[in-house]
């Protein structure tokens, strides 16, 4: 059974780097994010920032229809997308059991410090994964993400990549 590791995480918690680190792994990795960038450009300059949503919807569809695609085809998938509340996680985790695949839900978390110091570094750069977000941005995406509850089953990760993959595939 395919695996679909779900990653759940504020902007800038590491979400990213994981799912290159699981691409590198053999894992197909698809970026809701990156769907965005590529249509529309970066968030807050090529578009104002409350238009996001309304961008975000058809790149979410368009990015559960592959996922759901590689699943049946056998592929593993790591979803590089926050799912910061719990209907998200849910309807995700029932996409990959529709398709075949077993959803692993991962979660990346972060204190606002940390968080704040990798933005101020990453809104440097200009690539799809690069956001800029204030301080008053992350206070609001701290406000509206809720973090998984003990029965969601979220694995913690801790940064040992060869570890969690050998609890992931049991």
């Amino acid at each position: 059974m395919p695996l679909a590791v779900l990653l759940i995480g504020i902007t800038g918690s590491g979400k990213t780097t994981l799912a290159k680190a699981l691409a590198s792994r053999g894992f197909t990795r698809l970026s809701v994010d990156e769907e965005v960038h590529r249509l529309h450009g970066r968030y807050g300059i090529d578009y104002p920032e409350h238009t996001y949503l309304e961008r975000e919807r058809p790149a979410v569809e368009t990015i559960r229809q592959q996922l759901a695609a590689e699943l049946t085809a056998g592929h593993d998938v790591v979803l590089d997308h926050g799912l910061w509340t719990r209907a998200d996680r849910t309807t995700w985790q029932a996409t990959a059991r529709r398709a075949g695949g077993q959803p692993v839900l991962v979660y990346l978390p972060a204190d606002r410090d940390e968080l704040l110091a990798r933005l101020n570094e990453r809104n440097q750069r200009e690539d799809a994964n690069a956001l800029t977000v204030t301080p008053e941005a992350l206070d609001d995406f701290f406000a509206r993400f809720e973090p998984p509850a003990d029965d969601e089953r979220a694995v913690v990760y801790n940064g040992d990549l060869d570890t969690a993959l050998k609890h992931w595939q049991r």
